[in-house]
């Protein structure tokens, strides 16, 4: 497996979760890293990515309310997730790609998708 995504749950409406993504470390230390998710009936979105200097871009419906971070000891990206809505229910997938413009329209690798399901 080269992308393994854990941490999802059940949390209700203003909590907070955190995702995690473990990475080969070949797929870590060459790749920008990113969180996609789809919630039923809809596209998958992009939620956040950051590069391999840990510069970082986010979804404009997580910003001010997710952290997308990576830790390179471990070959392993986090998604802080904070202020959680119900609208942010979903299945959350890690990917990654040589670059953000090849992660934003086409991932190399994926994850498997981990569920987070927000309560009202």
């Amino acid at each position: 497996v080269q992308l393994q995504a854990f941490g999802g749950g059940l949390v209700q409406a203003g909590g907070s979760l955190r995702l995690s993504c473990a990475a080969s470390g070949s797929i870590f230390s060459n790749n920008v890293m990113g969180w996609y998710r789809q919630a039923p009936g809809k596209q998958r979105e992009l939620v956040a990515t950051i590069t391999q200097g840990s510069r970082t871009n986010y979804g404009d419906s997580v910003k001010g309310r997710f952290t997308i971070s990576r830790d390179n000891a471990k070959n392993t990206v986090y998604l802080q997730m904070n202020s959680l809505k119900v609208q942010d229910t979903a299945v959350y997938y890690c990917a990654a790609s040589p670059s953000t413009v090849m992660l934003i329209s086409a991932p190399d690798y994926w994850g498997q998708g981990t569920q987070v399901t927000v309560s009202s």
